[in-house]
């Protein structure tokens, strides 16, 4: 079987001294494991198509058990990343989230869509990282299936006050009146930081992004979403830790 389709190179491993194993989010089949053979030579043609976070049309050739990329041609490359290395890392986190997150052998094209457009704005400036990152992970999270309920107080329906809480473990939210002193790992959160992080599951997809936010209530934010996403997939995400260091 071949087919072509439109997709980012989201993780990558050499196999011996000229071929690389790599994994596409691709927008007609999610995620894909190939073999690209001599990917490893810079002078073949499908070295730098076949690079972490090059964005590529590719051919698939599919044989039993796996698949081969047997044409790649770069579409965009995310070159000021790769100038920087608190945005690479962060850029990798997001790969991470995309590998353990995004469907595959199914289309993907809103996943896809939703990393580049994400890409796109760390890498140009357009948008701050910390509003990026938690827009991304909660965004990616409800997309998948997993989304929170943030539409009112889960003990007595208040939508808003001036303090809440969040809860990583079961995605709902609790006013300060009944926040429970033994409520262990709930996320307290601003009026703002709600406002926020609502937006993050709830807006239309040209709008996730477009909100601005003290610098207190994106630690809230930020806070709200590692966690969530932590709980959710029962994972330590290493590229998050290693960006948090640096950072």
């Amino acid at each position: 079987m071949k087919f072509q389709t439109d997709g980012l190179i989201i993780k990558e491993q050499n196999i011996g001294e000229q071929d690389k194993l790599v994994y596409a989010l691709t927008k007609s089949h999610g995620v894909i494991k190939a073999f690209v053979r001599g990917a490893k030579n810079i002078k073949n043609q499908k070295c730098a198509p076949s690079s972490l976070l090059s964005y590529s049309r590719l051919t698939f050739y599919k044989s039993r058990e796996s698949y081969i990329i047997g044409d790649a041609r770069i579409l965009r490359i995310f070159s000021k990343l790769r100038g920087d290395v608190k945005k690479t890392c962060l850029a990798q986190y997001f790969c991470e989230l995309a590998l353990t997150i995004c469907p595959r052998e199914q289309p993907a094209e809103k996943f896809l869509s939703l990393m580049l457009n994400s890409l796109y704005l760390i890498s140009e400036g357009k948008r701050s990282e910390e509003l990026v990152k938690p827009c991304f992970e909660m965004r990616l999270a409800a997309m998948a299936g997993y989304l929170p309920n943030l539409v009112m107080c889960r003990e007595c329906g208040v939508y808003a006050a001036e303090e809440m809480y969040f809860s990583p473990r079961t995605g709902e939210i609790e006013c300060a009146s009944c926040h429970g002193i033994k409520a262990d790992g709930m996320v307290k959160l601003s009026e703002a930081a709600l406002t926020a992080l609502r937006h993050t599951v709830y807006s239309d997809d040209d709008k996730l992004f477009s909100f601005t936010l003290s610098e207190e209530g994106l630690k809230m934010l930020n806070s709200a979403s590692e966690s969530y996403l932590q709980y959710r997939f029962e994972k330590e995400f290493k590229t998050l830790n290693f960006y948090k260091a640096i950072t």
